[in-house]
């Protein structure tokens, strides 16, 4: 004996609903000559992406144009922008453990660890063992690395002033002073 399937609201073709404002019309067909026009997003600056744009977004903009900017100048000089906060941080912070250095460098402690790997390689960095803390190990910037450091800053420094661009010296304390209190606060 062959059962027949039970009649349920899987088994029934699904219906649409109409939407508001457009009860008893037929849903339009549409060919691929007839289709919207797709809406591409403003250029940055603009919209969403300008002034009415929220802010962790601009900001999330903004940083990625300047690494973009960042990383194309250096890469003249053979340095990622990760190596150069790194040189940046051990400059004005001589004697930082790897984890430390990764925490104010804001970078992984694995990232940190194929950084130091590598400017260590090159002669830029040098470690040296902590005076209380044994088995951790202090960096410190070479000659070599200053010199470095010194032509990244250049590059970095074209940078900063396209940044700058426009805004006055009060201008630009209260936007440092704006970031530096998000990154302290959040």
């Amino acid at each position: 004996m062959v059962r027949s399937p039970k009649t349920s609201a899987r088994n029934q073709p699904r219906q649409q609903k109409p939407v508001a404002g457009q009860a008893g019309r037929k849903p339009r067909q549409t060919s691929g000559d007839d289709a919207a026009p797709s809406r591409r997003p403003p250029p940055p600056g603009e919209g969403k992406r300008g002034e009415q744009g929220y802010l962790a977004y601009l900001l999330r903009q903004a940083n990625a144009a300047t690494r973009l900017a960042m990383e194309r100048s250096l890469a003249e000089l053979g340095v990622t922008s990760p190596q150069f906060v790194v040189l940046t941080m051990l400059n004005a912070y001589p004697g930082l453990s790897g984890a430390e250095l990764a925490r104010v460098a804001v970078l992984t402690p694995q990232t940190v660890g194929v950084i130091i790997r590598n400017l260590e390689r090159d002669g830029a960095i040098r470690k040296s063992p902590h005076p209380i803390h044994g088995r951790a190990l202090q960096w410190t910037v070479t000659q070599r690395g200053a010199t470095l450091l010194d032509k990244c800053r250049r590059h970095a420094h074209t940078i900063e002033r396209r940044l700058a661009a426009g805004l006055s010296a009060a201008a630009q304390r209260l936007i440092r002073r704006w970031l530096a209190k998000i990154a302290a606060d959040l």
